[in-house]
């Protein structure tokens, strides 16, 4: 293999390598999204077992992958793959994830609970904004929606496994979900030392060779097209996030909690979420997302309205099963299309090699954060019924939903530097 790997500015055709590389990446996407899915499947239990009250509840699911140890570890790797490689990064953090999940594992206390979570956190934030550069860097200009829509297929295949282990081992009660971890344990380990022979990116070593090895003044981000982009990006995937967030961390725990079904269907019924999510993302996003700018609109219109239907279903319905069922679908079908896989693809489309991660890590960390201290609140605002918690994520979806339709910009199908030359004269 290459020292490096080689981008390809034109054209749609995607070998069987670049293939390859997305998967080994995305992998950051289903570590994440697994490990937020097992600790919210296995909440009630821990809360329950460690006797931790509603606020402590909310500030487990705070500090941890869904939002402020993930945040500051997106906001940290992603200027170090920038201003020391992509490769440098994802080669070692997954070794710290798999510390903090094996720590969550095999938990005694709640002390080793939290700083599991925690380190979990840092590690997997770390990981997202520098492996997503690789493969938008790699990436042809005609495919780079698919190859970024396919790390989201992993960012739902982790969930979905999660759940489906949670669900099979749910009469085992808390052991069970100590080996749901042990299972995330495994696939890190796995994955590291498959990345280990991943190349680097030969975008950022041009990059970095030009500017004399030196990465550019994060000021740059804070004016003229970056920092339009920032903002637009930021509010896109922050409002959005706080829905998804709060479904993929207290989806199990309010179904559990306000009695709407048994513990194997708080776990079993968010499964729904993620298989309808990878069926749209690789049946819909995947094959329509680089074709032109009025068909990303036209996605991502659809998608945001559908999500909107989702919540306001809980607003005027009772918080029963066939609820969180049509919930559920409504919501997961269109955030593959107005949701996380969109938000990766422009975060990469919109901001120099040299500060593409590190615009990433912090508009990644920004709405983990953003989740992080509105996830104190939830237990509360759902003490007595979840109608004014889908309220307000009814109305995050629609600010995320307009600001995404309204201020899209236009990049399908271009090469990441000519889009770069673009934005420079603007």
């Amino acid at each position: 293999m290459s020292h490096s790997a080689s981008p390809s500015a034109d054209g749609t055709a995607v070998t069987s390598q670049q293939w390859k590389w997305s998967a080994l990446a995305g992998m950051a996407s289903y570590l994440d999204a697994g490990s937020i899915v097992a600790i919210g499947a296995g909440m009630a239990l821990l809360q329950k077992e460690f006797s931790l009250s509603d606020d402590a509840v909310g500030t487990l699911a705070a500090i941890g992958p869904n939002a402020i140890g993930c945040a500051l570890g997106a906001i940290v790797g992603g200027w170090l793959g920038d201003k020391l490689g992509r490769k440098r990064i994802y080669q070692w953090d997954l070794l710290v994830y798999a510390a903090g999940i094996l720590c969550i594992a095999l938990c005694q206390n709640r002390e080793m609970l939290f700083l599991g979570t925690v380190v979990v956190g840092l590690a997997v934030g770390a990981d997202v904004p520098t492996s997503l550069a690789l493969v938008g860097e790699f990436a042809p200009a005609g495919a780079r929606g698919k190859l970024l829509g396919f790390t989201q297929v992993a960012w739902c295949l982790g969930p979905s496994i999660v759940l489906w282990l949670a669900l099979a081992l749910a009469p085992f009660g808390l052991l069970g979900i100590r080996i749901v971890f042990l299972h995330l344990f495994v696939i890190a380990l796995v994955t590291w030392a498959m990345r280990r022979g991943l190349a680097e990116s030969a975008r950022w070593t041009e990059a970095a060779k030009s500017a004399g090895g030196v990465g550019r003044q994060i000021g740059a981000l804070f004016s003229g097209a970056n920092f339009r982009a920032l903002v637009w990006t930021a509010t896109i995937y922050t409002f959005w996030n706080l829905a998804a967030g709060t479904a993929g961390a207290f989806n199990s725990y309010l179904i559990t909690k306000h009695n709407a079904g048994s513990q194997a269907l708080g776990v079993g019924l968010p499964s729904v979420a993620f298989v309808t999510m990878m069926a749209v993302t690789v049946f819909i996003f995947m094959r329509y997302a680089d074709r032109d700018y009025a068909m990303r609109r036209r996605l991502w219109l659809i998608g945001a309205v559908t999500q909107v239907a989702a919540y306001g279903l809980l607003i005027v319905l009772p918080f029963s099963v066939p609820a969180i069922v049509a919930n559920i679908v409504l919501f997961s079908g269109g955030g593959a299309l107005a949701g996380e896989a969109f938000y990766k693809v422009f975060s990469q489309e919109l901001f120099p090699t040299l500060l593409r991660g590190t615009a990433q890590g912090f508009t990644f960390g920004f709405a983990r954060v953003a989740v992080g201290v509105w996830s104190f609140f939830v237990p509360q605002l759902s003490k007595d019924g979840v109608g004014t918690l889908a309220t307000l994520l009814t109305l995050f979806l629609v600010i995320s939903g307009g600001v995404g339709w309204l201020f899209m910009p236009d990049t399908s199908g271009k090469s990441l530097e000519e889009i770069e030359t673009e934005r420079a004269t603007r």
